[in-house]
């Protein structure tokens, strides 16, 4: 796979095996995972991160991320649910949830410390959004307690230290994935990449490709997108500001990439957003009259 895989955002539960990952992939919506037997290992935005058995994740999905495989971790049980973030959006969470959300960063935290049956939970959502004899599924009742859930994981998160990092640190590839995430707002070339791994160019793009399905090119374009999505949902930058900051040599740039891999203009994207905002502040005031 060349190109990042990018998924329209949309509701969706699932329970299953950890599934093959080739390439990194990309969506705007947050996601949970419930690691129930076995654990996940990331890399995320250049982080690897390990989920470990009995543990939530939780993260904003729009950070290229691949699902790296795991040699010896056995079989595996996850519950997955991918929340659409214009529906987040209208939530009234708490003060700083919203921008605890939008990092690239991941939340990882026991799920004892979220609640009792949260395995359980899923599979009522599952179940929900199946509907019975024909019926239409209930999306209503999953985002509401989905709501509840990802505020618990949110306070979990504050008192449990960032996740540890799995799979080779010292590895080639997460050499270079790391250095591009910690690099790609400024100017940044495929050499630049190759000699933080110590490598020739042509033999580091090779193995970058190889290891993560994608160009290192390209990959610095998904987290430069990533990255405008995060200002322009939390930030009054003008475009031009936005795409000097995350990372586009000129704001022609930011809109053909872009708009090539959210099917928006950044416009139309920060007004998306503000509309959900601004049906969280009138539910607030509403609720506040009362």
């Amino acid at each position: 796979m060349a190109d990042t895989e990018v998924l329209g955002p949309a509701l969706w539960v699932h329970r299953g095996a950890a599934p093959s990952m080739p390439a990194f992939h990309r969506h705007d919506d947050l996601e949970v995972n419930l690691v129930v037997r076995g654990r996940l290992e990331y890399l995320f935005a250049g982080a690897p991160v390990v989920v470990p058995e009995g543990h939530l994740a939780l993260f904003w999905a729009a950070s290229p991320h691949r699902l790296l495989p795991a040699p010896g971790a056995g079989p595996s049980d996850v519950c997955w649910v991918h929340l659409p973030l214009a529906e987040v959006l209208t939530w009234s969470l708490p003060p700083g949830g919203l921008a605890d959300l939008l990092t690239d960063r991941v939340a990882v935290v026991p799920a004892t410390e979220v609640g009792a049956h949260v395995e359980a939970l899923f599979t009522s959502w599952c179940r929900d959004l199946a509907g019975a004899g024909g019926d239409p599924g209930d999306p209503a009742a999953v985002l509401l307690e989905a709501n509840a859930l990802v505020r618990r994981v949110l306070r979990a998160a504050r008192e449990h230290p960032p996740a540890a990092p799995g799979g080779d640190e010292a590895g080639h590839v997460v050499a270079m994935a790391r250095f591009a995430a910690d690099r790609f707002r400024g100017p940044v070339t495929v050499a630049d990449v190759a000699r933080a791994a110590n490598l020739h160019p042509h033999y580091a793009a090779a193995v970058f490709k190889q290891a993560l399905g994608t160009t290192i090119g390209e990959h610095l374009t998904r987290l430069r997108v990533a990255e405008a999505q995060r200002l322009l949902l939390t930030t009054t930058l003008t475009t031009a500001a936005v795409a000097h900051a995350a990372g586009f040599g000129s704001q022609s740039s930011l809109y053909a990439h872009f708009g090539r891999a959210t099917g928006r203009s950044p416009a139309a994207y920060r007004e998306g957003a503000t509309r959900g905002l601004a049906r969280t502040l009138t539910r607030t005031g509403r609720s506040a009259a009362r």
